[in-house]
């Protein structure tokens, strides 16, 4: 047996464990995560500094370095949202819904663990944590396979997760880290389809490509986030500008970072030299059509490439349509189904954007930064969806199981003539 398939093997035999806590036992136990991460605060960080220094010396910079950093704060944060995972309602076992036939069968949907997931990304250590909580709380055992970059980092917080197991009696195999990041490594754990119920990866687009191809599991993919703001003709200006400002310059290296801005033509001679000046304050490099390049100095030509890009940087493409259905369009065609804002005062408008657009979050006046679970009320999220299967968009603990039925009848059958005389 190889090391790979020994490795899951041991996690699905785990799921037993872990299936069986109770609400409150699964709580605890995530409180107690929590806290270990702390009590380990400083090896945590030791180990960031190591994969902070490797990935310098490789010339990693921008989002992805962002991405790796951890510090104090953020340490903090990530036991936090330990934390909050713990206190959400436990999706296991809910009833969705109930009905009583003609026949008197009475049919129920339950939902209930998907089993092992194996969790692949980049960078993000966070993910490690944020990742094992929402699948345990969820009753899943879970495989974290990380990058390179943050292998000493990964290393350390799955540690501080091993301890909280080992104090609650329960196998530390329920979160299985995955160490041989060789690549044909990877591709055995995306076959491994007797033994891994769904595989998640989170991070650049190549990644989830590469996944998606060679996965024989099913797989919730993320490509990028493309995400838009239209400014309607009908838009509080003062309003929209605050939206474009925290969408784009808040943390411009993360996926819910606005990357192109729509303009109502009627509203465009107003808006754009206000919100150029803004932008440029900040340091955002801008990108537009015939129409913004003309009234904002310093503007370059928009590519159509730059319209269907995901900067993670300080780039902003502009485009100027003369009318609501056509940013509707430009998004059809250049959308990457993850989020889309419109500000607008009028509510048919708005209805109109919601009810066109089929992305995984849609915002009406409210800024794309809160396409988050968080900030969404699901606490962590392992990940945000933009493949329509049983999760779409932010993915929290209830998107990490799945309905089944449940019949109880009092002997019912379906052929009444075929019952023993």
């Amino acid at each position: 047996m190889s090391g790979i398939r020994s490795s899951v093997t041991a996690c699905r035999d785990a799921v037993v464990a872990i299936a069986a806590l109770d609400s409150g036992a699964k709580a605890a136990l995530l409180r107690d995560m929590g806290y270990a991460l702390e009590v380990r605060c400083a090896d945590v960080l030791a180990a960031n500094a190591q994969d902070m220094a490797q990935a310098v010396a490789k010339g990693v910079q921008g989002a992805m370095l962002d991405r790796l950093q951890l510090d104090e704060a953020r340490v903090a944060g990530i036991a936090n949202a330990l934390r909050e995972v713990a206190a959400l309602p436990d999706p296991v076992g809910q009833v969705t819904r109930r009905e009583k036939r003609p026949n008197g069968l009475e049919v129920e949907r339950v939902r209930i663990p998907l089993g092992v997931v194996a969790m692949i990304y980049e960078a993000r250590p966070n993910v490690t944590a944020d990742a094992a909580a929402l699948c345990l709380k969820a009753g899943n055992a879970v495989v974290l396979r990380g990058g390179s970059e943050a292998i000493h980092s990964n290393t350390a917080i799955a540690a501080a997760l091993h301890d909280a197991l080992r104090l609650h009696g329960l196998p530390t195999a329920a979160v299985t880290l995955v160490e041989d990041l060789r690549r044909e490594t990877m591709i055995e754990l995306l076959q491994l389809s007797d033994l891994v119920d769904l595989a998640i990866p989170r991070g650049g687009e190549g990644l989830i490509r590469f996944v998606a191809e060679h996965a024989r599991v099913p797989v919730i993919k993320h490509y990028k986030g493309v995400c838009h703001l239209y400014v309607d003709r009908a838009a509080d200006l003062e309003l929209a500008l605050d939206l474009l400002i925290d969408g784009k310059t808040s943390r411009p290296g993360v996926c819910n970072a606005l990357e192109t801005l729509l303009v109502h033509r009627e509203v465009a001679d107003e808006f754009l030299p206000r919100a150029a000046q803004a932008l440029r304050e900040r340091g955002v490099e801008l990108r537009g059509d015939a129409h913004t390049c003309a009234r904002v100095t310093g503007a370059k030509p928009a590519s159509d490439d730059d319209y269907a890009a995901e900067f993670l940087d300080l780039i902003l493409a502009i485009r100027v349509v003369d009318q609501l259905d056509d940013a509707i369009a430009h998004i059809r065609r250049h959308g990457s189904d993850h989020t889309e804002v419109i500000a607008t005062r009028d509510e048919a408008a708005a209805r109109r954007f919601v009810q066109a657009i089929r992305s995984a979050v849609v915002m009406v006046n409210a800024s794309s930064r809160f396409s988050d679970g968080g900030e969404l009320g699901l606490g962590a999220e392992i990940g945000i969806s933009t493949t329509r299967l049983h999760a779409y968009g932010p993915m929290g603990a209830e998107s990490l199981t799945i309905e089944r039925f449940v019949v109880r009848g009092d002997g019912q059958v379906r052929h009444p003539a075929s019952r023993t005389r």
